[in-house]
């Protein structure tokens, strides 16, 4: 399964981008998590395909 990108889940449930980023900051969605960079105000972004595939069903991936 390939690697999913914020632009590629935010397509899938019909969300924008800044809302899936926020929610994954929050914890708030379970396929994935937000780490703030150290020293910086970036935050990078891990999507774990499986999960999702469990949070969504087949047909949106």
């Amino acid at each position: 399964m390939r690697n999913l990108t914020v632009n590629d889940v935010a397509k899938a449930l019909n969300k924008s981008p800044q809302y899936i980023r926020i929610c994954l900051q929050k914890g708030l969605l379970p396929f994935g998590t937000a780490a703030k960079m150290p020293g910086s105000n970036q935050w990078s972004y891990c999507i774990f395909p499986k999960k999702f595939k469990e949070y969504v069903g087949d047909e949106a991936v």
